[in-house]
Protein backbone atom coordinates (compact mmCIF):
# COMPACT_ATOMS: atom_id res chain seq x y z
CA UNK A 1 0.00 0.00 0.00
CA UNK A 2 0.96 3.80 -0.54
CA UNK A 3 1.54 5.49 2.59
CA UNK A 4 -0.71 9.01 2.15
CA UNK A 5 0.29 11.80 4.14
CA UNK A 6 -1.85 14.84 5.35
CA UNK A 7 -1.01 18.37 4.13
CA UNK A 8 1.17 18.95 6.76
CA UNK A 9 3.38 16.26 5.31
CA UNK A 10 2.39 13.67 8.58
CA UNK A 11 1.17 10.22 8.25
CA UNK A 12 -2.15 10.10 8.04
CA UNK A 13 -4.24 7.48 9.99
CA UNK A 14 -8.02 8.23 9.21
CA UNK A 15 -6.68 8.06 5.47
CA UNK A 16 -4.94 4.29 6.10
CA UNK A 17 -7.82 3.15 7.80
CA UNK A 18 -10.05 4.59 4.66
CA UNK A 19 -7.94 3.19 2.26
CA UNK A 20 -7.06 -0.42 3.53
CA UNK A 21 -11.40 -1.06 4.52
CA UNK A 22 -11.77 -0.68 0.46
CA UNK A 23 -9.29 -3.01 -0.26
CA UNK A 24 -10.32 -5.56 1.52
CA UNK A 25 -13.94 -4.83 0.25
CA UNK A 26 -12.49 -5.75 -3.01
CA UNK A 27 -11.30 -8.80 -2.08
CA UNK A 28 -7.29 -8.54 -1.63
CA UNK A 29 -6.34 -11.27 1.00
CA UNK A 30 -3.78 -9.07 2.35
CA UNK A 31 -2.47 -5.54 2.98
CA UNK A 32 1.81 -4.93 3.08
CA UNK A 33 2.42 -1.85 4.71
CA UNK A 34 5.56 -0.05 4.55
CA UNK A 35 6.95 -2.00 1.31
CA UNK A 36 8.68 0.04 -1.64
CA UNK A 37 5.50 2.24 -2.45
CA UNK A 38 4.79 2.88 0.78
CA UNK A 39 7.90 4.82 1.26
CA UNK A 40 9.54 3.21 3.39
CA UNK A 41 12.99 4.70 2.92
CA UNK A 42 11.28 8.04 3.47
CA UNK A 43 9.52 7.14 6.79
CA UNK A 44 11.65 7.65 10.44
CA UNK A 45 10.73 4.63 13.17
CA UNK A 46 7.64 6.70 15.07
CA UNK A 47 6.43 7.40 12.03
CA UNK A 48 7.08 3.47 10.63
CA UNK A 49 4.97 2.14 13.52
CA UNK A 50 1.90 4.90 13.03
CA UNK A 51 1.68 3.05 9.93
CA UNK A 52 1.88 -0.23 10.73
CA UNK A 53 -0.85 0.33 14.03
CA UNK A 54 -3.36 2.48 11.45
CA UNK A 55 -3.60 -0.74 9.25
CA UNK A 56 -3.83 -3.36 11.44
CA UNK A 57 -6.96 -1.65 13.23
CA UNK A 58 -8.47 -1.89 9.51
CA UNK A 59 -6.86 -5.44 8.13
CA UNK A 60 -9.43 -8.09 9.46
CA UNK A 61 -8.17 -11.07 11.57
CA UNK A 62 -8.97 -13.23 9.16
CA UNK A 63 -6.89 -11.29 6.61
CA UNK A 64 -3.42 -10.98 6.55
CA UNK A 65 -0.86 -7.89 7.30
CA UNK A 66 2.53 -7.59 6.35
CA UNK A 67 4.91 -4.91 7.44
CA UNK A 68 8.01 -3.97 5.79
CA UNK A 69 10.85 -3.90 8.87
CA UNK A 70 14.52 -3.87 6.16
CA UNK A 71 17.14 -2.16 7.75
CA UNK A 72 20.41 -1.91 6.83
CA UNK A 73 21.87 -3.08 9.98
CA UNK A 74 20.42 -6.90 11.28
CA UNK A 75 20.11 -5.28 14.59
CA UNK A 76 18.36 -2.64 13.22
CA UNK A 77 15.98 -4.86 11.07
CA UNK A 78 15.32 -7.30 14.35
CA UNK A 79 14.31 -4.41 16.39
CA UNK A 80 11.78 -3.07 13.53
CA UNK A 81 10.68 -6.58 13.10
CA UNK A 82 9.64 -7.09 17.17
CA UNK A 83 8.23 -3.63 17.11
CA UNK A 84 6.04 -4.75 13.90
CA UNK A 85 5.32 -7.81 15.65
CA UNK A 86 4.26 -6.19 18.71
CA UNK A 87 1.91 -3.68 16.38
CA UNK A 88 0.43 -6.63 15.37
CA UNK A 89 1.79 -7.30 12.06
CA UNK A 90 1.56 -11.27 10.74
CA UNK A 91 4.76 -11.26 9.02
CA UNK A 92 7.73 -9.17 8.03
CA UNK A 93 8.75 -8.76 4.52
CA UNK A 94 12.39 -7.73 4.73
CA UNK A 95 14.57 -6.07 1.48
CA UNK A 96 17.89 -7.07 0.94
CA UNK A 97 20.70 -4.67 2.59
CA UNK A 98 22.38 -2.84 -0.02
CA UNK A 99 24.76 -0.20 0.81
CA UNK A 100 27.45 -2.32 1.19
CA UNK A 101 26.56 -4.45 -1.42
CA UNK A 102 29.85 -5.85 -2.84
CA UNK A 103 30.07 -7.53 0.63
CA UNK A 104 26.42 -8.99 0.48
CA UNK A 105 27.14 -12.27 -0.85
CA UNK A 106 25.14 -15.53 -0.38
CA UNK A 107 26.74 -16.10 2.46
CA UNK A 108 26.35 -12.89 4.19
CA UNK A 109 22.32 -12.55 3.34
CA UNK A 110 22.08 -16.32 4.53
CA UNK A 111 23.81 -15.57 8.37
CA UNK A 112 21.81 -11.63 8.42
CA UNK A 113 17.98 -13.89 7.13
CA UNK A 114 18.77 -16.41 9.63
CA UNK A 115 19.91 -13.95 12.68
CA UNK A 116 16.40 -11.98 11.67
CA UNK A 117 14.04 -15.35 11.51
CA UNK A 118 15.69 -16.36 14.72
CA UNK A 119 14.98 -13.13 16.34
CA UNK A 120 10.95 -12.32 15.18
CA UNK A 121 8.04 -13.58 16.81
CA UNK A 122 6.73 -13.95 13.23
CA UNK A 123 7.01 -15.38 9.95
CA UNK A 124 9.95 -13.68 7.54
CA UNK A 125 9.49 -12.93 3.78
CA UNK A 126 12.70 -12.34 1.91
CA UNK A 127 12.16 -9.15 -0.77
CA UNK A 128 14.16 -9.79 -3.87
CA UNK A 129 14.29 -6.01 -5.60
CA UNK A 130 17.62 -5.72 -7.50
CA UNK A 131 16.30 -2.68 -9.29
CA UNK A 132 16.58 -0.48 -6.24
CA UNK A 133 19.12 -2.48 -4.30
CA UNK A 134 21.40 -3.94 -6.31
CA UNK A 135 21.55 -7.10 -4.70
CA UNK A 136 20.03 -10.12 -6.22
CA UNK A 137 19.42 -13.61 -4.39
CA UNK A 138 20.92 -16.33 -5.87
CA UNK A 139 19.23 -19.34 -5.89
CA UNK A 140 21.26 -21.18 -3.31
CA UNK A 141 20.53 -18.38 -0.76
CA UNK A 142 16.85 -18.84 -1.15
CA UNK A 143 17.50 -22.75 -0.87
CA UNK A 144 19.08 -22.40 2.82
CA UNK A 145 16.83 -20.29 3.92
CA UNK A 146 13.82 -21.60 3.08
CA UNK A 147 14.84 -24.69 5.30
CA UNK A 148 14.82 -22.15 8.11
CA UNK A 149 11.33 -22.53 10.18
CA UNK A 150 10.39 -18.85 10.37
CA UNK A 151 11.14 -17.72 7.31
CA UNK A 152 7.62 -18.04 5.12
CA UNK A 153 8.49 -17.04 1.53
CA UNK A 154 10.23 -14.48 -0.89
CA UNK A 155 8.87 -11.38 -3.28
CA UNK A 156 10.34 -11.28 -5.93
CA UNK A 157 10.17 -8.15 -7.91
CA UNK A 158 11.61 -9.17 -11.22
CA UNK A 159 9.71 -10.58 -14.21
CA UNK A 160 12.67 -12.62 -14.61
CA UNK A 161 11.03 -15.96 -15.38
CA UNK A 162 13.60 -17.63 -15.31
CA UNK A 163 14.93 -16.54 -11.75
CA UNK A 164 10.83 -16.68 -10.47
CA UNK A 165 11.65 -20.46 -12.15
CA UNK A 166 14.90 -20.95 -9.57
CA UNK A 167 13.38 -19.88 -6.77
CA UNK A 168 10.23 -22.40 -6.96
CA UNK A 169 12.28 -25.08 -7.63
CA UNK A 170 15.49 -23.66 -4.84
CA UNK A 171 12.13 -24.61 -2.05
CA UNK A 172 10.35 -27.02 -3.72
CA UNK A 173 9.64 -29.27 -0.85
CA UNK A 174 9.85 -26.76 1.56
CA UNK A 175 6.95 -24.36 3.40
CA UNK A 176 7.33 -21.82 1.75
CA UNK A 177 5.93 -19.22 -1.05
CA UNK A 178 7.47 -17.37 -4.01
CA UNK A 179 5.02 -14.29 -4.68
CA UNK A 180 5.53 -12.15 -7.65
CA UNK A 181 6.48 -8.57 -6.97
CA UNK A 182 6.05 -7.26 -10.53
CA UNK A 183 2.01 -6.87 -12.18
CA UNK A 184 3.47 -7.40 -15.76
CA UNK A 185 4.66 -10.77 -15.10
CA UNK A 186 1.79 -11.91 -12.47
CA UNK A 187 0.22 -14.55 -14.81
CA UNK A 188 3.60 -15.86 -16.34
CA UNK A 189 4.59 -16.15 -12.02
CA UNK A 190 1.31 -17.87 -11.14
CA UNK A 191 2.44 -20.53 -13.85
CA UNK A 192 5.63 -20.99 -13.26
CA UNK A 193 4.34 -22.02 -9.32
CA UNK A 194 4.03 -18.50 -7.60
CA UNK A 195 1.52 -18.58 -5.17
CA UNK A 196 0.49 -15.18 -5.06
CA UNK A 197 1.43 -11.67 -5.39
CA UNK A 198 2.32 -8.22 -3.83
CA UNK A 199 1.09 -5.36 -6.56
CA UNK A 200 1.68 -1.98 -6.56
CA UNK A 201 -1.41 -2.01 -9.23
CA UNK A 202 -3.52 -3.27 -6.67
CA UNK A 203 -3.89 0.10 -4.75
CA UNK A 204 -5.61 1.26 -7.59
CA UNK A 205 -7.35 -1.51 -9.43
CA UNK A 206 -7.57 -4.39 -6.83
CA UNK A 207 -10.44 -5.76 -8.35
CA UNK A 208 -8.57 -6.71 -11.44
CA UNK A 209 -5.99 -8.31 -9.75
CA UNK A 210 -7.70 -10.43 -7.79
CA UNK A 211 -10.35 -11.31 -10.44
CA UNK A 212 -7.44 -12.36 -12.07
CA UNK A 213 -5.41 -14.71 -9.64
CA UNK A 214 -9.14 -16.05 -9.18
CA UNK A 215 -9.35 -17.20 -12.79
CA UNK A 216 -6.65 -18.75 -12.71
CA UNK A 217 -6.95 -20.64 -9.76
CA UNK A 218 -9.83 -22.15 -11.00
CA UNK A 219 -7.91 -23.08 -14.00
CA UNK A 220 -9.49 -20.58 -16.45
CA UNK A 221 -6.40 -19.48 -18.38
CA UNK A 222 -8.04 -17.60 -21.10
CA UNK A 223 -9.83 -14.99 -18.63
CA UNK A 224 -6.75 -15.11 -16.59
CA UNK A 225 -4.52 -14.60 -20.08
CA UNK A 226 -7.10 -11.66 -20.94
CA UNK A 227 -6.65 -9.65 -17.48
CA UNK A 228 -3.42 -10.29 -17.31
CA UNK A 229 -2.91 -7.91 -20.80
CA UNK A 230 -5.50 -5.40 -19.29
CA UNK A 231 -3.37 -5.11 -16.62
CA UNK A 232 -0.20 -4.33 -17.73
CA UNK A 233 -0.50 -0.84 -18.97
CA UNK A 234 -1.80 0.44 -15.63
CA UNK A 235 0.84 -1.35 -13.95
CA UNK A 236 3.53 0.01 -15.95
CA UNK A 237 2.16 3.23 -15.55
CA UNK A 238 2.00 3.16 -11.98
CA UNK A 239 5.60 2.00 -11.25
CA UNK A 240 8.08 2.10 -14.19
CA UNK A 241 6.80 5.37 -15.73
CA UNK A 242 5.36 7.42 -13.00
CA UNK A 243 6.45 5.44 -9.85
CA UNK A 244 5.37 6.43 -6.35
CA UNK A 245 4.01 9.73 -7.10
CA UNK A 246 1.57 8.34 -10.35
CA UNK A 247 0.49 5.51 -7.96
CA UNK A 248 -0.71 8.42 -5.57
CA UNK A 249 -2.26 10.08 -8.56
CA UNK A 250 -4.08 7.00 -9.51
CA UNK A 251 -5.50 6.33 -6.44
CA UNK A 252 -6.88 9.85 -6.01
CA UNK A 253 -8.22 9.20 -9.88
CA UNK A 254 -10.25 6.09 -8.67
CA UNK A 255 -11.29 7.72 -4.89
CA UNK A 256 -8.49 6.03 -2.37
CA UNK A 257 -6.36 8.55 -0.68
CA UNK A 258 -3.02 9.04 -2.25
CA UNK A 259 -1.69 12.30 -0.74
CA UNK A 260 0.92 13.70 -2.38
CA UNK A 261 4.89 11.88 -1.69
CA UNK A 262 7.24 12.91 0.36
CA UNK A 263 10.47 15.30 -0.94
CA UNK A 264 12.54 14.46 -2.41
CA UNK A 265 9.58 12.96 -4.86
CA UNK A 266 7.64 15.34 -6.95
CA UNK A 267 3.98 15.35 -7.11
CA UNK A 268 3.08 13.96 -10.73
CA UNK A 269 2.83 16.28 -13.17
CA UNK A 270 -0.66 17.56 -15.04
CA UNK A 271 0.74 15.86 -18.25
CA UNK A 272 1.34 12.00 -15.95
CA UNK A 273 -2.13 13.03 -14.40
CA UNK A 274 -3.75 13.35 -17.70
CA UNK A 275 -1.45 10.06 -19.06
CA UNK A 276 -3.13 8.25 -15.79
CA UNK A 277 -6.85 8.98 -17.00
CA UNK A 278 -6.50 7.53 -19.95
CA UNK A 279 -4.98 4.13 -19.05
CA UNK A 280 -7.49 4.34 -16.58
CA UNK A 281 -10.59 4.89 -18.76
CA UNK A 282 -10.82 1.32 -20.12
CA UNK A 283 -10.85 -0.45 -16.52
CA UNK A 284 -13.84 1.31 -15.38
CA UNK A 285 -15.69 -1.84 -14.10
CA UNK A 286 -12.54 -2.93 -11.94
CA UNK A 287 -12.96 0.70 -10.22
Amino acid sequence: MATPFDEKGDVDPAAIRSNVTRWVAAGVRGIVALGSNGEAPLLDERESDAVIAAAREAVPRDRLLLAGTGRESTRGTIDASRRAASLGADAVLVRTPSYFKPRMTTDALVAHYTAVADATPIPVLLYNYPAVTGVTFAPDAVRRLAQHPNIAGIKETTVDAAQIGSYVDASAGESFAVLAGSAPGFYAALCLGAGGAILAAACVVPRLCVQLFEAFDRGDHGKARELQRRLIPIAVAVTSLHGVPGLKAAMQLTGYIGGPPRAPLSPASAEAVGSLKSTLQPLEEFL
